[in-house]
């Protein structure tokens, strides 16, 4: 495919996203459709459109609406390029650029405009970033860094490098975690190297490996939101005997395989009340996700204030479940993906002032300016 036929693609994918799909399946139902289309093409494509939903607002201003065709202009534009050498309508490129397709100047928009970021969430994105506001919103209108989890299992942190490096692949250690690694060179071939197929490594964002490096070692550890199971296994390498539960159990498919490839065993429970108590319940609760609006940009644009409300009564509903859980003397460890206070300390302190017995001994922010994506973490001990 030309540079030009791959924006079109990315104008088609956009389309159907903005249509209401989820842009992992319109990815996949294009590159389906379009058998010609190599590795390498599929990663432009899918580059363009995760760039565009990143910048979905700036990048409108700048191409004069909200179609993917708008979205792409604008991208062009803000890189500096000029939209009229890949608008051509010649063989698969997009057709030329009309006299009311010149957009607007991003020195003249608003600033949640040029920060890409939903006005209805600005003052509250406000009063929980304070200064790193516009830091943080900047920097999530940018492609995330790829992270890795050395396997404490299998290998230590260099050790996992220099196997890396054997394949070509070249990391750097990440101060935000002693089993972090940031992949500098040839990311996409991670999942195919042989450190990975043998369980030297994970992907796993830096911030994510530092909220389970700042919990207790050992013991009986339950991850009551295992997903699938990314810190369940970052757990059980550092020699927890884990127990893995979520509500949607189909999350945990994969877990078994990656257990097994990591070296480590992890149970998967659904009743959870008979295996209590744990000496760690881990709740990596649902959320706004807006910490790692880098990773699923989607994510910012189809949240609403109600969907908000609704995530906020899960979180402190899983509060109160999973807090008898927890052996006397125990952690309950309360993580979010968010950078909103209304999910973070504010369901904290609703929750040490509603239930008796319980004191917060941590407390750990991370925004996208540390590296990694925006975490929270909050240690909470059950006093005896």
């Amino acid at each position: 495919m030309t540079p030009a036929a791959r924006i079109a693609a990315a104008i088609a994918v956009l389309d159907e996203i903005r249509a209401g799909d989820a842009a992992e399946r319109a990815l996949t139902n294009w590159a389906r459709r379009s058998r010609y289309a190599g590795s390498g093409d599929r990663a432009a494509v899918r580059d363009h459109v995760f760039d565009a939903l990143r910048c979905r607002r700036s990048f409108g201003w700048l191409g004069g609406g909200e179609d993917g065709r708008a979205l792409m202009l604008g991208a062009l534009r803000a890189g500096g390029e000029d939209p009229s050498v890949m608008f051509t309508g010649e063989g698969h490129a997009p057709a030329p650029v009309t006299a009311d397709e010149g957009g607007q100047s991003l020195d003249t928009a608003p600033e949640a405009v040029r920060l890409d970021t939903p006005d209805w969430l600005v003052p509250d994105l406000q009063a929980s970033l304070a200064e790193d506001f516009a830091p943080v919103m900047e920097a999530l209108r940018h492609r995330a860094p790829v992270f890795l989890r050395a396997n404490l299992a299998r290998a230590t942190r260099d050790e996992a490098a220099r196997a890396l490096a054997e394949e070509g692949i070249e990391t750097r250690p990440s101060p935000l975690a002693e089993t972090a690694l940031e992949v500098t060179t040839r990311a996409r071939a991670v999942s195919g190297s042989a450190a990975y197929r043998e369980g030297l490594v994970e992907l796993q964002d830096a911030a994510s490996q530092a909220v389970v490096e700042a919990l207790p070692r050992g013991g009986r550890a339950l991850d009551y939101c295992a997903g699938g199971g990314g810190k369940s296994l970052a757990l059980a390498a550092r020699g927890a005997e884990v127990f893995a539960h979520d509500a949607d159990p189909g999350r945990m498919r994969d877990l078994p395989a990656r257990a097994a490839r990591a070296g480590v065993r992890i149970a998967q429970l659904q009743a959870v009340d008979r295996a209590a108590p744990f000496d760690l319940v881990l709740t990596d609760v649902p959320c706004s996700g807006s910490g790692s609006w880098r990773r699923a940009p989607e994510g910012k644009w189809r949240l609403t204030a109600d969907m908000l409300e609704r995530l906020e009564q899960t979180q402190a509903a899983i509060l109160r479940r999973t807090a008898p859980l927890v052996a006397p003397g125990g952690v309950l460890a309360y993580a979010t993906c968010s950078l909103l206070e209304r999910e973070n300390a504010a369901q904290i302190r609703r929750f040490t002032a509603e239930v008796g017995g319980w004191h917060l001994a941590q407390e750990h922010r991370f925004t996208p300016r540390d590296g990694g994506d925006g975490f929270y973490l909050a240690v909470l001990r059950h006093k005896p």
